[in-house]
């Protein structure tokens, strides 16, 4: 299995090096540092929620609903701060403990209830950007303090603050998915729930802190996207859960659970926002560059079970 994974990744790499160099034939101003490290910036909130997406999908999940909960959980902050007088350094906390329990009601609705996943946050993935809309009255929220802003806006040794969150918490999962019990439970869920049940596994409460986990970074990606754009709105995150789903699985993570990593994720996130860094620059139309992204997905997931097969003969 590490044999497989090191070759999917390799791919990747081989992958996003042959996408810079056709980006840059389309446009020189491709490979400037500026537009790279403003690509990585771009996706970095995207970058957490995908993290987490890709704890759900090796239990054999989905999380439907990181987008809204993103809408949400930024319009609790902004209102918090706005109308409740409530001091930054506490509307923040709020907002994360509202995205964990956001994540939590759709683990109980799937472990308690015994609803699909997919059910579950396709059906509160609207329900949880109507309240959004529905409490905020469709206004936006602006004027946050420079202090704030920091988080989205400002540099550390000359990289993104975002982009230092990111790679923090990604090593973060990384070592918590392949260095602990806990790790080897999600993989085990998605292998086979009804062997890891009968292993011992608590299924049902891993499975709620993965979910939980899902809504605390989408609402951590919130925060940093109010600080990045200078706004909070109701309709913040709208598309994040399209975009993480394709890293996720263009990274190699199997839908059918039981497979996937860290790095296959953030190697995939690169080859998506490069792609459409480089169709910008070259003027190619939003309509387009979906396609290409779609048309890329595919390819390499044909590529990764192409790669499967030839590791088990």
């Amino acid at each position: 299995m590490k044999r497989i994974i090191a070759r999917r990744e390799a791919v990747l790499v081989v992958l996003l090096l042959a996408e810079m160099a056709a980006m840059q034939s389309l446009s020189p101003l491709f490979l400037t540092p500026d537009n790279l490290i403003e690509v990585v910036r771009q996706s970095a909130e995207i970058g957490l929620i995908a993290l987490a997406m890709t704890l759900v999908i090796i239990t054999a999940g989905i999380d439907l609903s990181v987008g809204s909960i993103v809408g949400l959980s930024v319009m609790t902050m902004g209102m918090l701060w706005e109308d409740a007088r409530l001091p930054l350094a506490l509307a923040v906390p709020f907002a994360l403990v509202a995205g964990a329990l956001l994540g939590g009601f759709n683990g109980t609705l799937i472990t308690a209830v015994g609803i699909p996943p997919l059910i579950v946050t396709l059906a509160t993935m609207a329900g949880f950007r109507g309240i959004a809309l529905g409490m905020s009255q469709a206004r936006s929220i602006r004027n946050f303090p420079e202090g704030f802003l920091w988080l989205g806006q400002g540099y550390v040794a000359g990289i993104p603050v975002q982009v230092w969150i990111l790679a923090v918490t990604a090593v973060l999962f990384h070592l918590a998915l392949t260095r602990t019990a806990w790790g080897r439970s999600v993989f085990s869920i998605g292998a086979n729930e009804a062997a890891a049940r009968l292993s011992g596994v608590p299924v049902n409460r891993v499975k709620m802190q993965v979910y939980m986990l899902s809504g605390f970074m989408s609402a951590l990606a919130a925060v940093i996207y109010a600080a990045h754009v200078s706004v909070a709105k109701p309709d913040a995150g709208l598309g994040f859960e399209l975009t993480a789903i394709t890293a996720v699985v263009l990274g190699g993570t199997a839908v059918s659970g039981g497979e996937g990593g860290v790095l296959g994720t953030l190697i995939a996130l690169l080859m998506v926002g490069f792609l459409r860094s480089g169709l910008t620059l070259a003027r190619v139309p939003s309509e387009a560059q979906d396609m290409m992204v779609g048309l890329l997905l595919i390819i390499v997931v044909a590529i990764d079970r192409w790669s499967r097969r030839a590791g088990r003969e």
